[in-house]
Order: C-alpha cells, then structure tokens, then sequence
C-alpha cells in the first residue's frame, strides 16, 4: 500500500513573521520599525503572504492597520507556526550540544553566582547568559531561547515549573523633585490620586499587579498615560506627570537619573523566581536550578534616593515550587 504525504506547502515564515508583528502593533510604520525594515518593504512581504496563502490578511484604514475576518484565523494559526519552528531548531540544536545551557535573567536582578557554581563545578560547559525584557520570560523559555530564567512573577505559569528564590519589596518610583522624594517610606493612602502609566501590549496581569489595580479597598488605581515601553514611562515619571511602582532598582541597573524610589509600605512583596520548562530534566538545567536555590535565595540591589532605600530582603527562606 503506497504512503500518503502531505501536500507541499509554500510558506515563507519569515513573512508569516512579518504578518504577526504588523498585526500586534496594528501599523505598518512602527512594525517596520521593530523589523529594522522600510515600510514599502514590508508592504510587499505582506503582499507575498497573502499571495501564498490565497486570501487579504490585513485591511489598511485611516486610523492604522487591522486583521481581516481571514487575518482572525489566520494569526493564532500563525503565531503556533513559529512557536512550532523555534522549538523544533531548539530541540535539534539542544540534542546536538547536549553540554549547553542559556540562562536569562531581567533587569535589576543578579545571576552571577549561581552562573559561575555552574561553570565551576562543569568546566567543559557552555553556559551563556541572556538579558530578557521584563514581560518576555515565559516567551523566551516555551520558544526555547534560553533553558532557565531568573526572573519576577506574576506572569503564567502554565507549561513552567517555577520556584520562588525570595521576597523584595515592592517601591514608589518618583521624579527626584516629587513631594514625596526622600521620604522613609510611603503608603497607598499616600499617592492615591497620583496617576500611574500603562504600558502598551503588557499582559493585563502584570500591569494589574505593577499598578495594584484594583486598590485594598476595591477601587481601581487612578488611570495615568498609555506607553509604548518601560522607558517611556521613566521619562513621563521624570518630567512629574505620573508616578510608578516596581522592584527595588538602582541606577547601576536601570533606573533613569532623574527617578528616585521610596519604600512603600502596607504592599505584599514581589517573588524573585526561577523559572524552567515543566518537562525539562536536562543535566545542566537541575544542576543550575540547585545553584540557584542555594546562591539567589539572598538579598537584592538597595534602593537609590536621599532617603533610605529599602535595603536588603529578610535573608534566604523557604524555596516553594510550584
């Protein structure tokens, strides 16, 4: 009996690619932009895609750009393609070099011991290091970018196994001449009516806990400025129109010049977690996660200011696995 395949398919995924970033940003300016392309250029990548596919994608308007009813169906079919492919290359190259693990990390927070236990302990490894953006922690892991993340929860945790390192405090961003700028601390009560900024394309989760949105007491935070990223609304901070909460950054690692923070008081801390892919048992990934359980566990960057910053956490406690 003769075996049935598949019929070929011609499909680019460097324009399935093109399409997914064009649809995220709904305009084909600022896509080109995050592609490094020209605009024209990316028309006729766009063009070719839905050539290939046999339908329209995209409906250009006044106001931008939007997904046609086949566009709909067509970007979670996509976006899976390329989940699908990025696995595929990691797994091949992963079983190619067994002795190879990347580790990421975000901003403010400090992997180096653990990193170096590691090499130390299997000289013969390759163990690389990668700065992530702040909401790219689970994307980087499930497509196989790096193989563990140091990183801040909330974020979903499905498909991760997560273990929490240690608590830090959550603080008050505010520009250095703020009325509240170095006070020992701050409450809720106190900034009550100060707006705070939502960043653009965020997960609704992280921007709910980062503004605690809604308040204790059943009340939505006050609305602040939309922003395209965490820088923008640095500068909206600096120039006094919005305040921010976030993790106990310093200036050597990332808080802009003009910002200052103050401990806020009454908040639940934030988790500085590790994170790794629920199925993965690979060698260097438990020998990392051991590492990292017995050197992470500690305490974290003071906070900049004129008053005192929120200083080191309360020390290595239990590690909790979810």
């Amino acid at each position: 009996m003769s075996e049935h395949f598949p019929a070929p398919v011609d499909l680019d995924l460097r324009l399935v690619q093109c399409f997914t970033v064009v649809a995220e940003y709904q305009h084909f300016g600022r896509a080109a932009e995050a592609l490094h392309t020209t605009q024209p250029s990316l028309s006729r990548q766009i063009r070719r895609l839905e050539q290939q596919v046999g339908v329209r994608l995209l409906d250009r308007t006044t106001r931008g750009t939007r997904l046609s009813e086949a566009g709909e169906i067509f970007l979670p079919q996509a976006q899976g393609l390329l989940r699908a492919a990025a696995e595929a290359m990691a797994r091949t190259r992963a079983a190619a070099r067994p002795s190879s693990i990347t580790v990421g990390y975000t901003k403010g927070l400090v992997i180096t011991a653990a990193v170096r236990a590691l090499r130390d302990r299997d000289p013969d490894a390759e163990v690389h290091t990668r700065l992530l953006a702040w909401n790219d922690s689970r994307g980087a892991l499930l497509e196989h970018r790096v193989d563990a993340v140091v990183t801040r929860l909330p974020f979903p945790t499905d498909r991760l196994r997560v273990t929490v390192l240690h608590d830090e405090p959550r603080v008050l961003v505010v520009s250095r001449d703020h009325r509240l700028a170095g006070r020992e601390s701050v409450t809720l009560g106190d900034i009550a009516g100060e707006p705070i900024p939502h960043v653009r394309q965020s997960d609704p989760l992280l921007n709910a806990y980062w503004r605690l949105d809604p308040r204790p007491d059943g009340r939505p935070a006050p609305d602040g400025p939309l922003v395209e990223a965490l820088e923008d609304k640095h500068e909206l901070i600096a120039a006094g129109q919005a305040v921010a909460i976030g993790p106990p950054l310093d200036h050597a690692t990332g808080l802009h010049p003009s910002l200052t923070t103050v401990p806020l008081r009454g908040v639940e801390p934030s988790q500085v977690v590790l994170a790794t892919r629920s199925g993965d048992r690979g060698r260097l990934v438990t020998a990392f996660r051991k590492h990292a359980e017995a050197l992470l566990t500690g305490t974290h960057p003071a906070g900049p200011g004129p008053g005192p910053g929120p200083g080191p956490g309360p020390g290595p406690g239990p590690i909790r696995t979810t």
